[in-house]
């Protein structure tokens, strides 16, 4: 069996992941205003998302059933300018992990379709 991105990442990696990655959106201009809840909370949430999205246990269905990414972010306006913004905050902490770049791009590569499914508003 072939071990998953979860397992190649690690949990250690991953909570650094979230970390960094929070520290960087909350200081971001462009998407911050769009995270209005307690940052433990929406980090913790994150992680158990990024643990079941990356192959490790299902843990976000178990406590808050299944993730409806895009009916959950819907009453938030997500252009593509604030997808792009949030992938880049993404990318810097995916950068600073100490793990292979294969992983490093595979995770990013998953979730650039991802980030931009939560488009929902154009820009004209």
């Amino acid at each position: 069996m072939q071990p998953t991105l979860y397992d190649q990442i690690g949990e250690e990696n991953l909570r650094t992941l979230v970390d960094r990655f929070y520290d960087l959106v909350f200081e971001n201009e462009q998407i911050s205003h769009l995270f209005k809840n307690d940052k433990n909370e929406i980090k913790e949430k994150q992680r158990l998302f990024l643990i079941q999205f990356l192959g490790g246990p299902d843990l976000y269905s178990e406590k808050y059933g299944h993730p409806r990414l895009r009916a959950r972010h819907m009453p938030h306006v997500i252009t593509q300018d604030d997808a792009v913004a949030w992938l880049s905050c993404m990318s810097a902490a995916i950068t600073s992990l100490t793990i292979e770049e294969s992983i490093k791009d595979e995770i990013f590569k998953r979730l650039v379709p991802t980030a931009m499914f939560m488009v929902n508003r154009q820009e004209y």
